[in-house]
This record gives structure tokens, sequence and C-alpha cells, in this order.
């Protein structure tokens, strides 16, 4: 479930595999519809690797496609209502911007900040990041996709109706497991 650590610690790989996804395509309500999952994991995200086992392209763009996506897809799961951060991740979240409604916001400017379509992350420090197109880190606790395929069939251009969208299908226990699994 968590091969994308093992995939940091151990760099370039001679294959790459798209991973499972760990709940339904249609289990993720109006945050991320089947029909976006369809499209965006289906055959966006398998393009990323089909293309990099092929030889295709630009290796180092779509291994880095692959990778973003791998974390992405693995850190939902179906809405609950009341979606917050526990234990590890409310920690780091307070400790870092006091409040979740303050790291939202902040996350959000973050975010509308890219010009275009990239990648907005919170790293292991606490700093908020972007990703302009695609980029391998090894410092990611949370990632989101900003790119225009992830929120124009759910939402239009309405990126902060998309990022609501996104709070409510975070699986804080895997953002707790990396916060973990990345300090030791």
């Amino acid at each position: 479930m968590y091969n994308f650590i093992k995939y940091v610690t151990e760099g370039r790989k001679e294959q790459l595999e798209q991973v499972m996804l760990p709940y339904a395509r249609d289990k993720l309500g109006r945050s991320l519809s089947k029909q976006a999952l369809d499209l965006h994991y289906g055959k966006l995200y398998k393009a990323y690797v089909d293309r990099y086992n092929k030889g295709e392209g630009d290796d180092d763009f779509n291994e880095a496609g692959a990778f973003l996506h791998a974390i992405y897809f693995t850190q939902f799961c179906p809405p609950t209502s009341g979606n917050k951060p526990t234990e590890q991740s409310l920690e780091f979240i307070e400790k870092h911007f006091k409040s979740f409604e303050n790291f939202k916001k902040e996350f959000l400017k973050t975010a509308m900040g890219i010009q275009g379509a990239g990648w907005a992350y919170l790293a292991r420090n606490g700093e908020l990041k972007t990703i302009k197109n695609h980029e391998i880190r090894k410092d990611i606790v949370l990632i989101i996709d900003w790119w225009e395929h992830s929120f124009l069939i759910d939402f239009g251009s309405d990126k902060e109706k998309y990022l609501d969208g996104q709070w409510r299908i975070i699986d804080w226990s895997k953002i707790n497991y990396l916060l973990t699994g990345m300090s030791k």
C-alpha cells in the first residue's frame, strides 16, 4: 500500500507499476467522480507508466508523473462527514499552521499561485511547496494535483471548490503513516 515510500528510498526503477486504488472508482463521491477517475487514473496516470516502460518520450517526466500520481491517488478514502486530520497529522498541522482552517487557507493561497499546471504539496518540514510540471520530490507528505484534468470534469474552473472536495477524501491515517515513516 505504501510502496512509493520504498520507491523514494530506492530510486529509479527498471519498470514502473501503476498503484492499485485502495477504493472503488465510484466511492469518492462528489470530490472525485468515477468519470474523473476513469480519465485521470485510468488513462493519464496509466500513460505515464506505460510510456516510461516503453521508453517513449521523456523518461524523467514520465517517471515523475507516475511517482506523483502514485502518492496522489493512494492518499484518498471514501468521504466522511467532518473529515479532519488526526494524531500525527493534526499535531503537525497545528505546529506549523496553528489550525486546520489556517492550513487550508494557506494551502489554497499556495495552490492558486501556480500559473498554469502543477502540484501543491505539504512538505515534511512544514512548508507548502509547488512543483511546476512533474518532478520527484522526497519530502511530500500530502499532495494535490493542480493540472486542469484534475478538476475540470467535476468542478469546471472552480479550483477552490475542487480543493474543498479534496479535503473531504484525504485519508489522514495515510498522512499519519507518511509523517511517522519519514521521520525515521
